[in-house]
């Protein structure tokens, strides 16, 4: 089995050789690894770094720099390239879990020959030791389901099988540099189903400057591609089964959006008469609180 990790970085020279080392640390099990960087720009010493790692040639490593573009540009340009059976993305401020390797080579030896999935979803936990977010309840899901069925709210890690990642992306709106992970999830999701494991394999550390810590900067800054999430969950299912407060919680999400973007909702395009009711219900009060939000 070969696994590729992709990483995009920026500015994170001081984090990237404690990732490496949980690579090595996992190195124990009989798989091979290809580590690929893309750095989105930096301007401190990561070039240097990695050049010192790879002089070691303990792992194959590819580095590739490009104008800073955002990282799910990053990740994008990275999959050209990506030749493992499966695929984790590994963010420069994350590393991987003690027996990791281990847990995602199980994983796919059980299920490598199940047709109907895009990939093995995993724990992430936080330096505590704490689980972020909770064990899944079923085994075989989606990762909409999870999050909007079963009221996951924590990070996972996925470990995508190749044939079906290679045939998605992220889909970055204009001159946008990020949009959320979960719409390349949704369009996975209409086709493919995850399985999951109950294992932790990754170390999450949230850092000052990344995008969770500065959620409304990420907002206004990329509208466009959250408006689209937003929309094709209203246009492409009627959200049967979704618990009310996830189902509020996208359309107040949608309201907001379409006020960053200056549109109006657009309720002819959506599925189910609760979404267009609660919508309409709650355009005005979501639009007075999102000019104050954003003020």
């Amino acid at each position: 089995m070969k696994l590729s990790i992709l990483t995009a970085t920026y500015n994170r020279a001081n984090l990237l050789k404690r990732l490496y080392e949980s690579i090595l640390r996992n190195l124990n099990v009989e798989i091979e690894v290809e580590w690929l960087i893309m750095d989105d720009g930096s301007n401190d010493e990561t070039e240097k770094v990695i050049s010192k790692i790879r002089d070691e040639n303990k792992i194959y490593i590819k580095y590739l720099k490009q104008v800073n573009q955002g990282k799910m540009a990053a990740i994008n340009h990275l999959m050209d390239y990506a030749r493992g059976d499966l695929i984790i993305e590994c963010d420069s401020d994350d590393y991987f879990a003690e027996n990791a390797f281990l847990y995602i080579k199980d994983a796919y030896e059980e299920s490598k020959y199940e047709k109907d999935l895009y990939g093995l979803c995993f724990l992430k936990y936080d330096q505590n030791g704490q689980n972020i977010g909770n064990e899944f309840k079923e085994q075989k899901t989606t990762m909409f389901d999870l999050y909007f069925k079963d009221l996951e709210d924590g990070e996972k890690a996925i470990a995508f099988f190749k044939d079906k990642r290679k045939n998605y992306s992220y889909e970055l709106e204009g001159d946008e540099k990020f949009v959320t992970e979960a719409r390349m999830y949704h369009k996975m999701d209409l086709e493919y189903k995850i399985k999951c494991y109950n294992e932790p394999v990754m170390i999450c550390e949230y850092q000052k400057d990344g995008y969770s810590k500065n959620i409304d900067k990420v907002f206004k800054e990329n509208p466009k591609g959250y408006l689209k999430y937003f929309e094709e969950i209203l246009t492409m299912q009627d959200m049967v089964g979704v618990h009310f407060k996830k189902r509020l919680y996208v359309i107040k999400h949608y309201i907001l959006f379409c006020v960053l973007n200056k549109k109006k909702p657009n309720l002819a395009g959506m599925k189910g008469f609760l979404n267009k009711v609660l919508t309409a219900l709650l355009y005005v009060p979501g639009f007075i609180m999102t000019k104050k939000r954003f003020k």
